[in-house]
């Protein structure tokens, strides 16, 4: 069967994947992925070969997969959360149009957005926006206006790619834009390792998260005007009312 499944993992743990993730890839020959996500899902499927690639090797590890489907093989192009966010869905559809021969199924996974949201309590009850601060395939000031763009309207917002090595004050930058526009005791937190070993969260207002210390597997959320704490938790009111 030529044919890649191209699998969220959610937040690699097999209580954290969809029932339809962890059989799509049972059923497959080999897992191909980003090695830190091969390491999270490797475990449960012991005995499968693995093809990994480094950072910024994206279009590599599709092209390999979608030719090692080409070969006969079924494959799991396995993405942390979900593969259509942020993921490797978009790319393998684009160039599946080089392997014509080759199925392409897409299999949905918790995006990190969802899964923090969760270990906060209900940041995102209401309208929100997901945006990403890297840079790496957005330049900086599209981001910037999406950051004002999100604000203006009032959305609360989930961050993705908060800092790396490379990008340490980015998160620093967005909170001041955002501050243009939201209140500084606007309610936020963030997340780290969700669903992994050394997750913590953490609930602070908007003027003191610039200073944060956060990491490429941190989830940053930005509250509503209507964001507030609830006996520990963030919550956004969906406007329910409660007489």
């Amino acid at each position: 069967m030529k044919k890649v499944f191209v699998v969220g993992i959610g937040p690699g743990c097999e209580s954290g994947m969809t029932r339809a993730a962890f059989d799509a890839i049972a059923q497959t020959d080999i897992l191909v992925g980003y090695g830190a996500y091969i390491n999270l899902v490797h475990p449960l499927f012991p005995q499968k070969p693995t093809y990994q690639t480094g950072m910024t090797r994206e279009v590599d590890r599709c092209r390999e997969a979608l030719r090692l489907a080409e070969e006969g093989r079924t494959v799991a192009l396995v993405c942390s959360g979900d593969a259509g966010v942020y993921g490797m869905a978009g790319l393998t559809l684009e160039l599946k149009t080089e392997y014509p021969d080759t199925e392409v199924e897409i299999i949905a996974g918790v995006t990190a957005a969802l899964s923090g949201s969760a270990v906060l309590g209900a940041p995102l009850t209401h309208d929100f926006a997901v945006i990403s601060l890297s840079d790496l395939l957005t330049p900086w000031e599209a981001i910037e206006k999406r950051l004002r763009c999100a604000a203006e309207g009032d959305f609360a917002i989930a961050l993705y790619n908060p800092s790396s090595h490379k990008r340490a004050d980015y998160l620093a930058r967005a909170c001041r834009i955002l501050l243009e526009r939201k209140a500084p005791e606007t309610v936020c937190g963030y997340v780290q390792n969700i669903g992994r070993e050394g997750e913590r969260f953490v609930i602070l207002p908007l003027s003191q998260l610039e200073g944060a210390a956060v990491d490429m597997f941190t989830t940053v959320f930005i509250g509503s005007s209507q964001t507030k704490v609830v006996d520990g938790r963030m919550v956004t009111p969906r406007g329910y009312r409660l007489d």
